[in-house]
């Protein structure tokens, strides 16, 4: 491991967040390398990464990893998964069959086989050049269905206290999430965390993917609190994930979602460096928008196999600058650059994929949206049409083989101001000025596409060539189109104006009715009814702070009475 690796730990909480982060990781295992004599990429993979050996001597790397997830949840995982009294857990009847994709990886032997004799690189390159084009949409019930790496046995953590199916017994309410941090479940998440703090050199900090719509918000913000209490000097970004719908909703679990969102937005935020919504659903208020579409996506937002690669895809840069070999930025100082003034929520943008012309230029595919930017919401938050912001952090990543700048011909005039700047950064620079003249902003470029292996849904348009960038002519209808296998993406963190509306929002959705008679039930485990007026009339006052008085305009009558 090099001296200079600043080691992340990532904690899943919850069945979506575990949909997110399986392909994530599927993403990271897709980049790895176990070529010595290859050079060193641009992402360093042992921040996320633990090295290890089969027991036939072939290197192998497994996530830095706590998973925490309902029983039934991940059941194609049994011969790994430990109870929370650390016994190991046993089938006690026949798994579910299992999909193409999960057959074709045990006759590759991805578990190593007897002695550990196939490596991981014999596995991950020879399914790569299966490229079957799994069609798994029908197949995938649970995020184990599409899992490609090796997990630690400590990774695994299985909550039996709460059913994944059915109507009894499920984690539906902030205060189950909330009780649950104690007792075996607590003292299992300190040994964990505890084995793999002792295995860093230099922990930088945790990346938590939480879900935020049902109770495991409430586990989220008990663990980010514990995080926080215990690693206070490290950086602790947490991102709330919430899939576009749930097939068992109903009017009162919609409901029960607003809560949870409200609740887990406040309390996360406060216990996290910042916090960061993660959704393709148009809202999180129970009349939400259509879902967040995307000019080169057709995916469907009724499954979360779909929603969330698209999140996986943009999760993927939004934590490059943490994860960089060179000019790395440790998650304080991203962290810092954003979350300013008490300013702890922000916001995602998207452009995933980001159009670029094969053999353009990034100034081409740039002033092809000179009307605005090509990113879309990914927090169901949507940009200030005015460029107000506060701060922001762009990301390119995977413009490998395509030109930064235009070449013309001496004495040839630009076409646009992009075309004369002589650098990449200075492109992407003018260009999000152009839009926030006056914020401040932070930019990272790597040229690392994110590779796309199978099992990722082929949710691409035909208009992409296999690499993710746009073809100058779209192949004919019924002709074959290849399997993309990388593709560029643009995003976006922004702290603005824009937010203090998002959080009135929510604030007004939760207060538009008397808990206490509609839901009774919500606060029948926890939170105390006192300490969830203050959570709200914390939500109020966070909204305050995104407001912009700095334009010197006084604030209408109407913006204050929103706040009573």
């Amino acid at each position: 491991m090099s001296v200079h690796c600043r080691e992340v730990i990532t904690l899943q909480l919850g069945h979506y967040s575990n949909f997110v982060g399986t392909h994530w990781w599927n993403l990271q295992d897709a980049s790895l390398s176990y070529d010595p004599e290859s050079p060193p990429g641009e992402i360093q993979s042992d921040v996320v990464f633990r090295e290890g050996q089969t027991l036939g001597g072939h290197v192998t790397y497994t996530p830095r990893l706590i998973a925490m997830d309902l029983k039934g949840n991940c059941h194609v995982l049994s011969e790994i998964l430990q109870n929370l009294d650390g016994s190991l857990l046993m089938h006690k009847e026949s798994p579910p069959a299992k999909n193409s994709f999960l057959e074709d990886l045990d006759k590759l032997d991805v578990t190593g086989g007897a002695g550990g004799s196939v490596s991981v690189e014999s596995v991950n390159s020879r399914l790569a050049r299966v490229q079957k084009g799994y069609r798994l949409e029908g197949s995938v019930k649970v995020w184990s269905d599409f899992l490609r790496i090796h997990l630690h046995p400590r990774t695994i953590s299985v909550i039996h206290q709460y059913n994944h199916d059915g109507e009894a017994h499920r984690l539906e309410a902030f205060g189950q999430g909330e009780s649950l941090l104690q007792g075996s479940v607590l003292e299992e998440l300190e040994d964990k965390l505890h084995f793999f703090v002792e295995e860093c050199d230099y922990l930088q900090g945790f990346q938590v993917f939480c879900d935020l719509a049902d109770g495991f918000s409430g586990l989220g913000s008990k663990v980010t609190e514990m995080l926080q209490d215990s690693y206070g000097g490290r950086g602790i970004l947490t991102w709330g994930l919430v899939p576009v719908s749930r097939p068992d909703s109903t009017p009162v679990k919609d409901l029960y979602h607003l809560l949870n969102c409200t609740l887990g937005t406040v309390h996360m935020a406060n216990h996290s460096s910042f916090f960061c919504p993660l959704t393709l659903r148009g809202g999180l208020g129970r009349r939400p928008s259509p879902p967040t579409t995307f000019s080169h996506l057709s995916y469907d937002p009724s499954l979360w196999y779909h929603s969330s690669s698209a999140l996986a895809l943009a999760l993927d840069a939004l934590t490059v600058p943490y994860r960089l070999r060179n000019n790395s930025v440790p998650m304080w100082q991203v962290a810092d650059t954003l979350a300013v003034s008490g300013r702890k929520v922000v916001a995602a943008y998207g452009a995933v994929p980001f159009p670029m012309m094969h053999g353009g230029s990034l100034p081409d595919a740039l002033s092809a949206c000179s009307d605005a930017p090509p990113w879309k919401p990914l927090s169901a938050c949507p940009e200030a049409a005015d460029g107000r912001c506060y701060g922001q952090w762009a990301t390119l990543k995977g413009f490998e083989g395509q030109k930064l700048i235009s070449s013309l011909a001496p004495g040839t005039k630009p076409p646009t101001p992009l075309h004369s700047l002589h650098s990449g950064e200075d492109v992407l620079a003018s260009y999000v000025a152009s839009f926030y003249p006056s914020a401040p902003l932070a930019l990272q470029l790597v040229a690392t596409p994110s590779k796309l292996t199978p099992p990722f849904p082929q949710i691409f348009s035909p208009a992409l060539d296999a690499q993710g960038f746009l073809q100058s002519q779209t192949p004919p209808a019924g002709s074959p189109v290849p399997p993309v296998s990388s593709v560029p993406v643009l995003t976006s963190l922004q702290s603005g104006p824009a937010l203090g509306s998002w959080l009135s929002e929510l604030h007004r959705g939760a207060v538009a009715f008397d808990i206490r008679r509609v839901a009774p039930s919500f606060l029948s485990q926890g939170p105390e009814l006192a300490d969830y007026q203050e959570a709200l009339e914390q939500l109020r006052l966070q909204a305050r702070c995104y407001r912009d008085d700095s334009a010197g305009v006084m604030r209408s009558s109407s913006e204050d009475e929103e706040d009573d």
